[in-house]
């Protein structure tokens, strides 16, 4: 017995080896799937042909996988990872214009690009959808956050395809069982006063250009962060997060310009209700307080609001979640641990809001040791997800 458990073992594991490995010559950077979707569904067509596996197409270039075994609740993940490993914005992100380096497999370990925002918990579903012979599974385009994205691969699935009771979101994430979600928005600010020119730095207002006051702004971002933190109701398992990602102004090509606008974006978390346009007037208010006592104060300030998602939670006592619950402990030996504070979002909450009872699990990855644009990830741990996302499948109710 223990000898045919090991060779399923490592057939799962080489079946996993195998969609890893696809996926990482396949670039599927978000809104651009399509490509990466019909290679997949030809290739499953191949290994698995009782299977009838389609290609949802959606916007420009978008693309999703989906396949139905009949009864049984919603396995999904998403095929766009955040990043593309060659496109123009990586290197704005990661400060590193080498090539990223393909898929590598040392022992326990494998390594590659795009591994934890998606690519290893799809390869885990994928397998366990095959096996399972049942469930529906829906390993959806566009499934990151990106402002401007258009339409989601969950949305064209929703517009076109009926919901079940249940849905397993297959995702990177911590070490145990996600019912509730935190939402998300994004903060744009602006601060605006009159261009000038480098030479005559009288000539900008406010002298030498809204750019040298940035620092005013992001002592003051920073504050307002640490308060909107500590305002935290720490509700469910949830929590609130907060970062600037992004700060321009200006032209590069013409810095003896001197740009009339500094313009700061942050990503915002929050796992409690918070109203978007009244988060966004608060800190407007505040930032102009604070412009008024220094170089800013002739200069206009706003602040703009673009919510992505709400927090959602389903109920701890769902019978998907208990269903996770008892298969957890049966692979693990142990009940998922508790956990609050979580900041990580995913389309978890877009099937809530659609009354999908949901719950979310997976492998957790980490930074490759020689390059932090690759993820690192346990396979006998990935293999561990694909067991319980089959089990699941077959026991959760539809």
């Amino acid at each position: 017995m223990a000898s045919g458990v090991r060779r399923l073992g490592t057939l799962l594991r080489e079946r996993l080896l195998d969609v890893l490995r696809l996926l990482d010559t396949v670039p599927a950077p978000r809104g651009r799937e399509r490509t990466a979707a019909h290679r997949l569904r030809g290739w499953c067509a191949d290994r698995w042909p009782h299977v009838a596996w389609q290609v949802l197409e959606h916007g420009p270039e978008g693309g999703s996988l989906i396949a139905d075994h009949g009864a049984g609740p919603l396995l999904y993940s998403h095929l766009d990872t955040s990043l593309d490993r060659d496109g123009p914005g990586t290197p704005l992100v990661t400060g590193d214009t080498t090539p990223v380096g393909p898929l590598d497999v040392t022992g326990d370990r494998v390594t590659g690009f795009g591994l934890g925002v998606a690519r290893g918990p799809v390869a885990a579903a994928l397998v366990a959808f095959a096996e399972a012979g049942a469930g529906r599974l829906l390993l959806a385009g566009s499934g990151t956050h990106r402002r401007g994205g258009g339409i989601t691969g969950l949305d064209a699935y929703t517009g076109s395809y009926p919901l079940p009771r249940s849905a397993i979101v297959a995702k990177c994430g911590p070490p145990t069982l996600l019912w509730h979600e935190p939402g998300a928005l994004y903060l744009t600010v602006r601060v605006t006063g009159r261009s000038g020119a480098a030479m005559l730095a009288e000539s900008a207002t406010p002298p030498g250009g809204v750019i040298a006051s940035a620092g005013v702004v992001l002592a003051e971002l920073a504050h307002w962060r640490a308060d909107y933190l500590a305002a935290d109701p720490r509700t469910g398992q949830t929590g609130r997060a907060c970062g600037i990602g992004a700060v321009s102004g200006g032209w590069p090509e013409k810095p003896d310009l001197l740009p009339a606008r500094l313009r700061v974006d942050l990503y915002v978390v929050a796992g409690d209700p918070v109203e978007p346009k009244e988060l966004a007037a608060g800190l407007a208010d505040r930032l102009r307080a604070r412009c008024a006592r220094s170089a800013l104060r002739d200069c206009a300030v706003e602040v703009e609001a673009e919510p992505v998602a709400s927090a959602a939670a389903t109920p701890a006592d769902a019978p998907v979640v208990t269903a996770a619950r008892t298969a957890w402990l049966d692979e693990f030996g142990a009940p998922p641990p508790p956990l609050t504070g979580w900041t990580g979002s995913t389309d978890g909450v877009v099937l809530r809001a659609h009354g999908v009872d949901t719950v979310r699990l997976g492998p957790q990855a980490g930074p490759a040791a020689d390059d932090p644009r690759r993820d690192a990830l346990s396979l006998t741990l990935l293999t561990a997800y694909a067991r319980l996302y089959r089990r699941l499948l077959t026991e959760s109710p539809a």
